[in-house]
């Protein structure tokens, strides 16, 4: 990946916050959008009516305002214990991000569900695959994912959930196509390497990096300059990641 320099349990454990930030998202979403298809691009046009994968990254956030949909929160994370892997972990009774992406992945393909469903799953798909990579949605259930973790940041009150899901991305100042464009400058080989593996893989892999952050940060640190200098070579690790595999899960479902 391209160095950037700077230049400047209880359902749902995790049922607040904002997942990846818009910022964070829309990235995921413009990466993705830059490598599908033929196929993947007709598919999509057609079910988002021309809206960008971008535009609808933040629906699975946006719906979290009326009730009815509730029963999605889970969806947007896993618990599991640090130094375990997803599939030896005890699972949830009301879901996880992974079994919500093969659901959604089961209901995108099927043309028999109706056209309703299978927008709102393309919808949270794509929103979930963003989730995934953010580390901390795959952390642990005692502190709810970092965010009992209280700290400040720049001087303000936050936690480290937070920390990853906006702070960082916010006070990077560069607008979503800016850093989306900037990450999405790897070559053919590289890309493909990205994209191996499956979503177990991917999870584990995002529950490795949150144990390293859950070091990262002691409650009521002051962090700042120092952090994002620390971190943000994985923050834009992730965002790149998370665009890359958004795209090869699309194209394998459109194929």
């Amino acid at each position: 990946m391209k160095k950037i320099i700077l230049l400047f349990v209880l359902a749902p454990v995790l049922a607040f916050g904002n997942f990846w930030g818009k910022t964070g998202h829309r990235v995921t979403g413009h990466i993705a959008q830059n490598h599908l298809s033929g196929k993947a691009k007709r598919a999509l046009n057609d079910l988002l009516e021309g809206h960008s994968l971008a535009f609808v990254s933040t629906y699975a956030d946006e719906i979290k305002a009326d009730r009815k949909y509730s029963k999605y929160s889970a969806w947007h994370y896993v618990n599991y214990p640090l130094g375990m892997r997803y599939i030896d972990s005890e699972k949830s009774k009301y879901g996880d991000i992974i079994t919500a992406i093969e659901e959604c992945k089961r209901v995108v393909k099927d043309k028999n569900r109706s056209r309703e469903d299978r927008v709102f799953h393309l919808k949270m798909l794509v929103h979930l695959i963003g989730d995934l990579h953010q580390p901390l949605h795959a952390s642990r259930a005692e502190d709810k994912g970092g965010n009992d973790i209280q700290v400040q940041w720049f001087g303000e009150g936050s936690n480290l959930h937070q920390v990853w899901d906006k702070n960082l991305i916010v006070s990077y100042g560069m607008t979503y196509t800016e850093l989306a464009n900037e990450l999405d400058q790897v070559s053919r080989k590289e890309r493909k390497k990205i994209q191996e593996g499956t979503i177990y893989d991917w999870v584990d892999e995002s529950h490795e990096i949150c144990a390293t952050l859950y070091d990262s940060a002691e409650v009521g640190e002051k962090l700042g300059y120092r952090y994002t200098y620390d971190y943000n070579d994985i923050l834009f690790q992730q965002l790149q990641r998370g665009g890359l595999r958004l795209a090869k899960v699309l194209n394998d479902l459109f194929a």
